[in-house]
C-alpha cells in the first residue's frame, strides 16, 4: 500500500478521483484567466539593483534632490533630407509642423521641453547649433516628455508617425523619433511577436515528435494541454505576484519558454511510463500508481533539481535576475504539481483510449510479447548497439567525447558581454532614428553621463568648473551642459554628452576613468561625494555585479545540486559525475554560442545577428537554466538505471536497459525542447536569439553526446564504485527515487522481473 504523501499514492488517489482533480485545475485555469488582462499592468520594463552601487546612489541623490524624474522621460525627433537643408523653407514647415504635433500631446509632453533650431536660432540660444548637422541636411528635437509617457505611448507615437507619413510625402523627408519611450515600445512589441512565433514554431515541431514517439494523435495532447496550464497558471500567479514585486516584462518570455520545455517533457515521461506498465500487464489503476512510483518522483526530483539550479539568480543582486529566477521557478513548480495529480486523472479518465486511433490489447499475451522484447533488444537496435559499443571502449570513448567537447569550448576565452541596444534592433524606426543620430549628431545624447556632486557652491564650485572643464577638452564628449544646482543648493549635477554611443565599449572605458582617474584627481579627499551615475554607468555596474557573483552562483548551484542528488541516489559518485557531465556541456554550448553570435561563424547560415558582444546577464542565466534542464536527463536516466540494478546488482546491464528503456523518450523529449528553445531562436531580437540557440545546444549536447557516449562509457569505468557511499553518510534518508520495484511483482502477472527486464548477463562485459 502506497504511503500517502509518496508520489505513487498521490497518482493513484488523483486517478481513483479524477474529475475532482480536473475541476480543481479548471478553477485554477479560470481565477488565472481573470488575472491575466491585469498582467501588462502588473510588470515593468526596468531593471534596476537591489544594492546600491555608485551609478543608483548617484541617481537616488538626484531624484531626492529633485533634478530628475525616474518617470519622466525624453525623445529626440531626428529629421533628414538628402534633398534640402535647414535653410530652406521646406524644411522650416516639416520641423515647424513636427514641433506643432509634440506640442499638441499636452497630456504627456511638456510643450516648454520641446525646442526646434528655428526657434533656438531666433532667440539667440547657444544651444542652436547643436540642434543642426554640419552637412545641415539633418536636424533634431528635443522633446521632454511627462511622468507616466511610457505607461500610455500611443499618443505621442501616434502623433509623430503621422508627421513622418506628411513629411515623406511633401519632400522624401525622414522623419523618426527616438528614447527611451520609443526603443522600449518596440523592443515590447518585436518581443511579444517573438514570443508568439516561437509558442508556435515550438508547440507545432513538440506536437510531430509526439505523435512520432507515441504512435498515436490522442496521446500527444495530454503533454501540450499540460504544458498549456503550467504557462497559463503561471502568468496568472506572476500577475497577482507584480503588485507586490519588481517584475520585469521578460518574466513572460521565460514562463513560455521554460513552461513548453518542461511541461511537455514531464507529461511525456509519465505518460509513456503509464503505457509501458499496461504492456507489461498491470491493470489501469495499477498503472498509474506505478508510473507514479516511478516516472512522477523522477519528475519531482528533476523538477526539485530545476528549482534549486534557478535559486541560483536569487543571489544576484538585480531585479532582471529575480524577476527570471521567479518566473522560470514558478513554471516549473505548476508543472511538476500538474504532472503528479493532472496528468494521473487525465490517464484515468482516457484509459486505453490514450492509444487512438490504434486499439491496444493490454493482456497476458501481451505482457509476454513485451518481456520477450525487452529480454531480446537489451543490445539490439540502434541505441542498444550504441552502449554496447561505448561500454566495449569506455576509455576511448570517454577520451574522445571530452575532447571534442572542450574543444567546442575554446572560444569561451574571447567571451565579451555587453548589452544589446537599439543599435541591434532590426531595421526599423528607433535602429534608423538611431543610425542618423550617431551618425550627425552624438547618440551618447540618449544617454548623457551624469556626475552627481554633495556639496554647496561654496564647497565645491571650484572644483565643479574644474570637472566641466576637464570634460571639455578630454575629448571624449561633444558638449558639457551648464551645472544645475538643487533647490537646497546642496547638490550640483554636471551633465556631459558623450561623443559615442553609450553601449559603445569607449563609453564603458570613459566611466572608468571618470570614476578611476578624473574625479579623484579633481575632487581629491571628497571624491567619496560624487557619484557618476547614468544609463552608461548603471551597465558599467551592471557588468562588474555579474563578474563578481558569476563564481558565488556557480559554487551556490553546484553545492546544493550535490547534496541533492547525493541525498536521492544515495552515492557521492553519481552526482559528483553529473555535475562535471553538465559542466561540459554548459561549456560547449558557451563556447558555440561565442563561436556563432561573437565571431559570426555560420551565423548567416542560420539567420543569427552577429554582435559583437554576447549579453551580460545571459551567462549566469544559461548556466542556472541549463544546469536544470540538463540535470532532467540525468535524473531520468539515472533513476531507471538505479531501479534495475537494485533489483539484479548487475552494473552493465543496468547501464545497457536504462538506456534502452529511456532512448527514444529523452530523444523525444530532447527534440521538443530543442524545438521550442529554436524557435525563440528564430526571433528578431538579438539576445533571445541567444538565449535560445545557446539552450538549444546544450540539451541537444547534453541529450545526445552526454546520455549516448559519456554516461555508459563513465559508468562501465567505474562499475561498482558508481554507488559508492561512505559508511558514515549511511544515516542520510533514503528517498528510493526508483520506487518500489516490488509494487510491480505483486500486481503483474507471473514471469515478469521487477525491473521490467529479466536479469541476463552482458556478454563480453564484466560488472
Amino acid at each position: 500500500m502506497p504511503s500517502f504523501f509518496s508520489t505513487a499514492g498521490l497518482s493513484r488517489r488523483s486517478g481513483s478521483r479524477p474529475w475532482l482533480v480536473v475541476a480543481a485545475w479548471v478553477l485554477a485555469l479560470v481565477l488565472a484567466g481573470a488575472l491575466l488582462p491585469r498582467l501588462g499592468d502588473a510588470l515593468t520594463t526596468d531593471a534596476t539593483f537591489t544594492n546600491e552601487p555608485e551609478s543608483l546612489r548617484g541617481f537616488n541623490a538626484l531624484e531626492d534632490a529633485g533634478l530628475r524624474d525616474d518617470d519622466a522621460l525624453t525623445e529626440t525627433i531626428v529629421i533628414r533630407s538628402e534633398e534640402f537643408t535647414v535653410d530652406s523653407p521646406e524644411f522650416q514647415a516639416v520641423v515647424t509642423n513636427a514641433t506643432a504635433a509634440a506640442r499638441s500631446v499636452t497630456e504627456w509632453v511638456d510643450p516648454d521641453g520641446v525646442v526646434n533650431y528655428y526657434e533656438a536660432s531666433g532667440a539667440g540660444a547657444p544651444e542652436a547649433a547643436a540642434l543642426v548637422s554640419a552637412d545641415r541636411h539633418a536636424t533634431i528635437i528635443p522633446v521632454q516628455l511627462l511622468a507616466g509617457a511610457e505607461d500610455e505611448p500611443a499618443p505621442y507615437l501616434d502623433a509623430i508617425h503621422a508627421q513622418s507619413d506628411a513629411a515623406e510625402t511633401a519632400g522624401g523627408f525622414e522623419l523618426l523619433t527616438v528614447g527611451t519611450l520609443s526603443i522600449n515600445e518596440e523592443f515590447n512589441t518585436i518581443a511579444e511577436e517573438d514570443l508568439a512565433r516561437g509558442e508556435g514554431i515550438g508547440g507545432i515541431v513538440a506536437l510531430i515528435v509526439l505523435v512520432f514517439v507515441f504512435g498515436a494523435l490522442l496521446a500527444p495532447v495530454v503533454p501540450i494541454a499540460l504544458a498549456v496550464t503550467a504557462i497559463v497558471v503561471s502568468l496568472g500567479l506572476t500577475a497577482a505576484l507584480g503588485y507586490f514585486f519588481n517584475l520585469s516584462f521578460f518574466i513572460t518570455n521565460m514562463i513560455s519558454m521554460i513552461g513548453l520545455a518542461v511541461g511537455i517533457d514531464y507529461a511525456l515521461f509519465i505518460v509513456e511510463r503509464y503505457r509501458e506498465e499496461r504492456r507489461r500487464g498491470l491493470a489501469k489503476l495499477d498503472a498509474i500508481e506505478f508510473a507514479g512510483a516511478t516516472a512522477s518522483k523522477a519528475v519531482l526530483f528533476s523538477g526539485a533539481t530545476v528549482v534549486v539550479a534557478l535559486l541560483g539568480m536569487f543571489l544576484v543582486p538585480s531585479t532582471i535576475f529575480r524577476s527570471l529566477a521567479v518566473g522560470a521557478i514558478l513554471v516549473v513548480v505548476v508543472a511538476v504539481a500538474a504532472t503528479l495529480t493532472l496528468i494521473p486523472a487525465i490517464l484515468a479518465l482516457l484509459g486505453d483510449k490514450i492509444d487512438w486511433p490504434r486499439r491496444r490489447r493490454y493482456d497476458a499475451a501481451t505482457a509476454a510479447k513485451q518481456a520477450q522484447f525487452d529480454h531480446e533488444t537489451i543490445h539490439s537496435g540502434f541505441w542498444g548497439r550504441v552502449t554496447k559499443t561505448v561500454m566495449g571502449r569506455p576509455v576511448i570513448a570517454v577520451v574522445a567525447t571530452v575532447v571534442l567537447l572542450l574543444a567546442a569550448a575554446l572560444p569561451l576565452l574571447n567571451l565579451n558581454t555587453g548589452f544589446a541596444g537599439v543599435e541591434t534592433l532590426p531595421a526599423g524606426e528607433s535602429r534608423d532614428a538611431f543610425e542618423i543620430l550617431n551618425a550627425d549628431f552624438s547618440a551618447g545624447r540618449l544617454a548623457p553621463v551624469q556626475i552627481v556632486v554633495e556639496g554647496t557652491e561654496a564647497e565645491a564650485g571650484s572644483q565643479i568648473e574644474a570637472l566641466s572643464v576637464a570634460l571639455t577638452e578630454s575629448g571624449f564628449y561633444s558638449g558639457v551642459a551648464p551645472v544645475e544646482w538643487s533647490a537646497a543648493g546642496d547638490i550640483a549635477l554636471v551633465e556631459a554628452t558623450l561623443a559615442m554611443g553609450p553601449n559603445d565599449p569607449a563609453a564603458f572605458d570613459e566611466i572608468d576613468r571618470l570614476r578611476d582617474t578624473v574625479v579623484p584627481s579633481v575632487f581629491g579627499a571628497v571624491a567619496d561625494d560624487v557619484s557618476v551615475t547614468g544609463e552608461t554607468a548603471f551597465n558599467a555596474d551592471f557588468f562588474a555585479m555579474t563578474s563578481e557573483w558569476t563564481p558565488i552562483v556557480f559554487a551556490f548551484v553546484l553545492g546544493l545540486s550535490f547534496l541533492l542528488l547525493m541525498v536521492v541516489f544515495r552515492s557521492i559518485v553519481l552526482p559528483l559525475k553529473a555535475i562535471i557531465l553538465n559542466l561540459l556541456s554548459v561549456g560547449a554550448a558557451y563556447g558555440l554560442l561565442v563561436l556563432v553570435f561573437q565571431e559570426g561563424v555560420g551565423a548567416g547560415l542560420f539567420g543569427f545577428q552577429e554582435s559583437p558582444t554576447i549579453e551580460a546577464w545571459i551567462p549566469i542565466f544559461l548556466f542556472c537554466v541549463l544546469f536544470g534542464l540538463s540535470m532532467d536527463y540525468h535524473v531520468f536516466l539515472l533513476s531507471r538505471i538505479k531501479e534495475h540494478y537494485d533489483a539484479t546488482k548487475r552494473n552493465s546491464e543496468s547501464v545497457a536497459v536504462g538506456l534502452q528503456s529511456t532512448a527514444r523518450i529523452i530523444t523525444g523529449a530532447a527534440l521538443i525542447m530543442v524545438a521550442v528553445f529554436g524557435g525563440f531562436a528564430a526571433g528578431r531580437l538579438v539576445f533571445l536569439q541567444q538565449v535560445g540557440f545557446g539552450l538549444a545546444v546544450a540539451v541537444l549536447i547534453d541529450a545526445t553526446v552526454i546520455r549516448s557516449i559519456l554516461v555508459p562509457a563513465s559508468m562501465a569505468i567505474l562499475g561498482k564504485w558508481n554507488w559508492y557511499l561512505p559508511s558514515w553518510l549511511n544515516w542520510l534518508p533514503n528517498l528510493n527515487v526508483e520506487g518500489p520495484a516490488q509494487q510491480r511483482t505483486a500486481a503483474a502477472p507471473s514471469g515478469i522481473h521487477p525491473g521490467g527486464i529479466s536479469p541476463v548477463p552482458t556478454e563480453g562485459m564484466a560488472d
